[in-house]
């Protein structure tokens, strides 16, 4: 990542956190990932070369500035979700301010919708970070839409251990996936999708 990046990503996260403090509603906070949690994830789109990645929850668009950076690097291209469109607005202008946008689609819509959508087998690597209920009902579409050695990468897994624990049961249950908690930033549970036999 470039110095000028960097610390564009620095100053948004610490304004994000500003923004969070005197919120006692968590629906007004932006709730941003953790630099760690992030920086961990666009290692895993490097790693995996992914082409096609999505990100549910984009917030203020501060991961989805990560991920376009590391699809950049491997010619790929993420579509990011946001059902709020004051944060849609925000995240496009902080995608441009950053000079990423070119590799980003900032969706307004629900994440499980965009789910339903998808075509099947066109998604490398997908992001969770929306509302935690929701994940259990995303599960047939995410079998559905991942690649074969496709990654669900899931934030908040430790920070809201007890919110995820289904999902991460539903996972580990399914048998095809290789399932481990990080403790990176906040938690990120990784399921990596294994050949089929």
């Amino acid at each position: 990542m470039n110095p000028s990046l960097e610390a564009y990503l620095t100053d948004l996260y610490e304004r994000g956190r500003e923004h969070d403090a005197p919120l006692a509603d968590r629906l007004l906070r932006l709730r941003n990932m953790t630099p760690a949690a992030a920086a961990f994830v666009s290692v895993l789109i490097r790693v995996q070369r992914s082409l096609r990645v999505l990100e549910i929850g984009t917030s203020n668009g501060y991961s989805a500035i990560w991920f376009a950076d590391a699809v950049r690097d491997t010619a790929g291209r993420l579509t990011t979700v946001e059902i709020d469109a004051a944060r849609v607005a925000e995240a496009r202008a902080n995608l441009a301010a950053a000079g990423v946008a070119g590799h980003v689609d900032v969706v307004h819509a629900d994440g499980g919708q965009v789910l339903e959508s998808a075509a099947d087998a066109s998604v490398d690597l997908v992001v969770l970070d929306a509302e935690r209920p929701a994940y259990l009902g995303y599960w047939p579409h995410l079998l559905r839409v991942l690649t074969p050695g496709g990654v669900i990468a899931v934030d908040n897994a430790v920070s809201h251990r007890e919110q995820v624990a289904g999902f991460l049961e539903l996972m580990a249950a399914d048998g095809g996936f290789a399932v481990h908690v990080h403790e990176i930033g906040d938690g990120v549970l990784t399921a990596v999708r294994l050949p089929r036999s």
